[in-house]
């Protein structure tokens, strides 16, 4: 008997400790920690920005929230910002693409972006989004790095990339070459060397699932570090960002896509 309890306490300890584990490697938090930035009713804490028609007027309804999940139209080129400025942070965001494109990307690859550490005016880069750091959402691209800057130090990013760029973009590489940029972008580890911008591109090694299913991206901004996983798997990551506290936006880039999560975590 003494044994049997024994051993059934064995495998309550056990499990338990691979519970936690295994919450801490997939970034899924209980509902008592995260911040829900996105809570499936509304767009409470967030205010829309347009491209030809500015702050909180949306006459075309790009962004939308139904079924418990915020529909972004890409009818019309703009996002959707925090209230709030953010930093030390682990946010993950739910996505899926949607069927419908816009011009003037009718033939091109379905593109969105995380902005993140977003600072200044509300249409400062241009005319439509703020400066920051972006967590690139597209089609085959998905999890590349971009200095959505001034062209400053102000906005800039360093990380170890490859000997050689795709096109005229850095790719990176964990035990690579250490390069700072203050504009253009960090293409994420394993990202198809023959990408092309059309719509419904898909890489040879690509993490992103098919449109329609579900993706998970999560980034952690751990002071001046930013690391980006999708799917569980790391896609890229930089260090010594500037800067690295700010806003979060969600663009709206000509393609349809839904969201059903936008949680944020506070690290310690």
């Amino acid at each position: 008997m003494a044994t049997k309890l024994f051993i059934s306490l064995l495998c309550i300890i056990f499990l338990t400790s691979s519970v936690s584990s295994s919450s801490a490697q997939t970034g899924d938090f209980s509902s008592g920690e995260a911040i829900h930035l996105f809570n499936g009713q509304n767009l409470d804490g967030w205010y829309t920005y347009l491209q030809h028609s500015g702050k909180n007027n949306d006459p075309k309804n790009v962004f939308t929230v139904r079924d418990e999940m915020i529909r972004i139209s890409g009818e019309e080129w703009g996002c959707i910002t925090t209230n709030k400025s953010f930093e030390n942070y682990h946010i993950v965001v739910e996505f899926k693409w949607g069927d419908d494109v816009f011009p003037p990307r009718l033939e091109n690859a379905r593109d969105c972006g995380l902005l993140l550490h977003s600072q200044g005016e509300d249409g400062s880069s241009s005319g439509i989004w703020m400066h920051s750091i972006e967590a690139q959402i597209i089609e085959g691209g998905t999890g590349d790095i971009i200095v959505v800057g001034d062209g400053s130090d102000r906005f800039s990013v360093t990380a170890t990339v490859a000997p050689e760029k795709q096109g005229n973009s850095y790719v990176y590489q964990p035990d690579g070459e250490e390069v700072t940029i203050n504009s253009g972008r960090i293409n994420w580890l394993k990202r198809d060397p023959n990408w092309k911008d059309e719509l419904g591109f898909r890489g040879k090694n690509d993490v992103e699932k098919p449109v329609g299913e579900w993706n998970k991206l999560e980034c952690i901004a751990d002071g001046d570090k930013l690391t980006t996983f999708l799917n569980g798997q790391l896609v890229n990551e930089a260090t010594n960002v500037r800067p690295s506290k700010g806003q979060i936006q969600i663009q709206s880039e000509s393609a349809e896509i839904f969201i059903r999560r936008v949680d944020l975590i506070p690290l310690d």
